[in-house]
């Protein structure tokens, strides 16, 4: 059983980078001129895992695509966005799971509610100024709707059996 874990978590790693990689090359700011919006797709990865494997597993996927998209073209900055925004959405997530009357979706949302929250406080931080607190109303909508869409994937994911 190890070995399947194992096997899974690597094979949802990769996947989670390529989805990353692949995302920087759709022109969202055509569809959606936000700065900073994006779909996330990553983060169908990472609620695929929580449901599907155990919160450390889940966890060392996060923290390990967050490192390793770094090397494709990231910088330092994007690391402290990446690794505030994950880490906070991991949280709320797990958290959120627990609530039976949240379905996949609900999870979702809540997730990247929690990692805009947790953007704009690295945002806060790098830039030394809580002014950039005014643009998480927009951030907060935009996560919405990208939330929906990641948790309606996951939900239909977690019914394939693997």
């Amino acid at each position: 059983m190890r070995t399947k874990k194992l096997a899974l978590s690597a094979i949802l790693l990769a996947l989670a980078l390529a989805l990353s990689y692949a995302e920087r090359f759709l022109p969202l700011e055509l569809v959606i001129p936000l700065p900073g919006v994006k779909l996330g797709l990553a983060n169908v990865v990472t609620l695929y895992a929580i449901y599907a494997l155990d919160p450390l597993s889940a966890l060392a996927i996060l923290i390990l695509r967050c490192i390793m998209s770094t090397f494709f073209g990231g910088s330092v900055t994007s690391l402290a966005f990446s690794l505030a925004g994950g880490a906070l959405a991991f949280s709320v997530m797990l958290g959120a799971k627990k609530i039976s009357a949240l379905s996949e979706i609900g999870v979702s949302v809540i997730g990247a509610a929690g990692h805009n929250i947790g953007q704009i406080i690295a945002a806060a931080v790098l830039m030394r100024s809580m002014g950039v607190a005014a643009y998480l109303p927009v951030m907060l909508v935009a996560g919405v709707f990208t939330g929906v869409a990641i948790g309606f994937a996951v939900q239909r994911l977690l019914r394939i059996k693997v």
